[in-house]
């Protein structure tokens, strides 16, 4: 994924508020789009989306902290920046502990935003990077025959080729070219390796 498919979500009901973090984050290069109130956003495909989330505390209607989680709900992993009023600090430390990644008091420091911002993307650039890569083992478990996958959750329990043999009452050569196969499908050498790979799916 390129940081050029990443957009930084600006939901705000204030209109001046949100017309100037917008402006501001354009002028850092930024891509941005903004959203007056939370079920504006929600029109989008948000499961979709990459960047991250500057969100409003408190709005009309469902406010910032149901629309947040309103997303975890539905799997949404976009990192949420909360932007909260000097008597929401507690509401936004309870909401940093429900998963957003941090929050920002107004009046705010454009300067502290723009650190948060760039922390936002780069979380989100990691979770399509960790996603991307999952998927792709995956790809590479489903490559494999019933008796591959059988014989690779033996080798990951760490049983030697003599055991598998024994419990699968199959000669220990043929243990072997499975084993062999499922090396070369997994695109590894290493028992070490395999053994992450299959925990990262499976995690």
């Amino acid at each position: 994924m390129s940081e050029a498919e990443q957009k930084v979500f600006v939901v705000e009901d204030d209109e001046a508020v949100r017309d100037s973090l917008l402006l501001l984050l354009k002028a850092e290069g930024y891509q941005t789009q903004g959203f007056s109130d939370a079920q504006e956003f929600l029109k989008e495909d948000v499961n979709s989306l990459q960047g991250c989330v500057i969100l409003d505390i408190r709005m009309p209607g469902m406010t910032g902290m149901e629309l947040h989680k309103k997303l975890v709900e539905m799997g949404c992993a976009l990192p949420i920046i909360f932007v909260t009023g000097h008597g929401d600090v507690e509401m936004a430390v309870e909401a940093m502990k429900q998963g957003a990644i941090d929050f920002v008091q107004k009046p705010y420091r454009e300067e502290e935003l723009l650190e948060k911002v760039r922390s936002g993307l780069a979380m989100d650039q990691e979770q399509h990077e960790a996603l991307k890569y999952k998927e792709k083992l995956q790809q590479r478990i489903d490559s494999l025959t019933p008796r591959e996958l059988e014989i690779m959750d033996m080798m990951v329990e760490g049983k030697a080729n003599k055991v598998i043999a024994i419990d699968l009452n199959i000669s220990q050569r043929t243990v072997e070219i499975h084993r062999s196969r499922v090396m070369q499908k997994m695109g590894t050498h290493s028992l070490a390796q395999l053994v992450q790979m299959v925990l990262a799916v499976r995690d």
